[in-house]
């Protein structure tokens, strides 16, 4: 499946330049290596900082990619902060992201003379965007490197993983000589924390999630659970609750854990989590996370439900 992937942007791109959006996860990564192993210097692969990331995030993508493709990092997070500012709606949050991030990977495109713009789109993001084929299936929500890019887009596009699942890529990685760090990495949203945070967006509230979210990945890797599940996180409600510390009554923020198992990401049920692994994670976030008294856990598959929360 390599060779076949290696084919494909030999032929599409050829010996022009190509700028790469990398998130850091496993798809975009990748592509990465791919892109600079077929293209060479004429790869350039753009990481944005969107101010949307989750705690360490950005120090950790750098770390691992730093001499290995040729990297560009810009940190955007001020400017995505500014265009979400007040937006609650979840389609429109992902139109702006994906927008955003364009507008910024055709100004790095036009100052190096780059033609191309390559994503790691999957299938999954594509069916769930639009019908693919004109079909009646129906728009589930948009993915901000698919339906949320903008009408109109001043670079070609290649996306060699368009009708690829998660799993396959996973295996391309490992081909390509990624670490178990990325490959095992769970699947992030591109919007990122902006999709799990349940209405509009400031620092403070990210600044919450990105606690909780943290709490969570440290507990799933210490009780052995990370690996078997297909993702774990935390979202922020846009509800209070009253509760009590110490002596005090409260009156403050609600954390929902999300954890699940899917082999594609098409469906998937709830984990049912052990009871004192829950009840860890509930008691350091309540304890350690200013600004929440209360955690719940989400128990809906999908379907019904989507796996994120917006």
């Amino acid at each position: 499946m390599l060779k076949m992937v290696e084919k494909e942007v030999r032929e599409r791109v050829g010996d022009g330049k190509v700028i790469c959006g990398l998130s850091g996860g496993v798809d975009s990564a990748t592509l990465s290596v791919i892109l600079h192993n077929v293209c060479g210097e004429n790869a350039i692969s753009v990481f944005v900082n969107n101010g949307l990331l989750r705690k360490g995030e950005a120090e950790k993508i750098i770390e691992v990619f730093k001499g290995r493709v040729n990297l560009r990092y810009i940190d955007a997070g001020d400017l995505f902060l500014k265009r979400l500012k007040g937006v609650a709606d979840p389609e429109k949050k992902r139109k702006i992201i994906g927008t955003t991030f364009i507008r910024i990977f055709e100004k790095e495109a036009k100052a190096s003379g780059a033609k191309f713009l390559a994503q790691g789109t999957l299938y999954p993001d594509v069916i769930e965007s639009m019908s693919p084929f004109g079909g009646p299936s129906a728009r589930i929500k948009t993915h901000h490197n698919v339906g949320g890019l903008p009408e109109k887009l001043n670079l070609l596009l290649v996306e060699p993983f368009r009708f690829l699942f998660k799993d396959e890529v996973r295996n391309i990685a490992k081909e390509v000589g990624l670490p178990d760090l990325i490959i095992n990495r769970h699947p992030f949203p591109g919007p990122g924390l902006a999709v799990r945070i349940i209405g509009s967006i400031d620092k403070a509230r990210l600044n919450i999630l990105r606690e909780a979210d943290s709490i969570v990945m440290e507990e799933m890797k210490k009780c052995g659970l990370y690996l078997d599940v297909w993702q774990a996180f935390a979202v922020l409600l846009p509800v209070k609750s009253v509760g009590v510390m110490g002596d005090k009554r409260t009156y403050e923020n609600v954390i929902a854990l999300r954890v699940v198992k899917s082999t594609d990401g098409m469906t998937a049920d709830w984990v049912k989590l052990p009871y004192d692994v829950l009840g860890i994670i509930s008691n350091r976030i309540v304890n350690e996370v200013k600004g929440v008294n209360r955690v719940v856990y989400d128990i809906t598959s999908k379907p019904p439900a989507t796996i994120e929360w917006e």
